[in-house]
């Protein structure tokens, strides 16, 4: 349901119904009183144009005005995003970081990348074994049972929306900074985590999704 958007004249009709009828209470556009009536009410209609906008200020996702409260509340802005970032990279960053619950399975990381604006594929090592090498399979030392990579495309673009830019906002940002300090922000502290991103844009198939720990 949308609040109601009530304009002055709505208000000034509002007025008029209320006023008691007769000679001396005239309704015309042209009259004195209908004319102090009608700068009375430009005061209720900004009200009610705040009153709504606060609405899409509660919610993080849309908020603009209130975007500096809720990223104080979160230790926001961060490096993260760099010296300048877009309000919605602002507000994604937000977002994530609200609703981060915590975790250490693939899921949650993609996820949490996928709040950040990011498509990631997660790829898990295991040190190589005997028995359970297949014909091509990496030899991977006992140390790559902690690492895990982290792939892209090659570059995320975060595009700007109608009615939540700022002035001096590109109409789109690229990079992919905020997912590298974010999502080691948040990676298990005995883990080591590598980044690939494709050259053509596109995740690699091969990589294996599942729930497992990053353990």
């Amino acid at each position: 349901m949308l609040a109601p958007n009530l304009t002055s004249a709505d208000y000034l009709r509002a007025f008029q119904s209320l006023m008691p009828r007769g000679r001396v209470w005239p309704t015309d556009s042209n009259a004195e009183q209908t004319q102090v009536f009608a700068g009375l009410t430009q005061v209720y209609a900004r009200n009610t144009a705040r009153a709504n906008q606060l609405l899409v200020d509660a919610f993080p996702a849309t908020t603009y005005e209130l975007l500096p409260e809720w990223e104080a509340t979160l230790g926001l802005p961060d490096p993260c995003a760099g010296s300048a970032p877009t309000i919605a990279q602002r507000q994604q960053q937000v977002v994530a970081r609200l609703a981060n619950s915590g975790g250490q399975s693939i899921t949650y990381f993609v996820n949490f990348a996928a709040q950040l604006g990011y498509t990631v594929k997660i790829e898990q090592f295991t040190q190589a074994r005997a028995g359970m090498l297949k014909a091509g399979d990496p030899c991977c030392g006992r140390d790559w049972n902690f690492a895990w990579r982290v792939a892209a495309p090659a570059s995320t673009i975060v595009r700007a929306v109608a009615g939540a830019m700022a002035a001096g906002d590109p109409l789109a940002a690229f990079g992919n900074a905020v997912l590298e300090c974010e999502i080691r922000s948040v990676m298990p502290a005995h883990t080591i985590v590598l980044f690939s991103y494709g050259a053509s844009g596109k995740l690699d198939s091969t990589f294996i999704l599942g729930e497992s720990s990053l353990l």
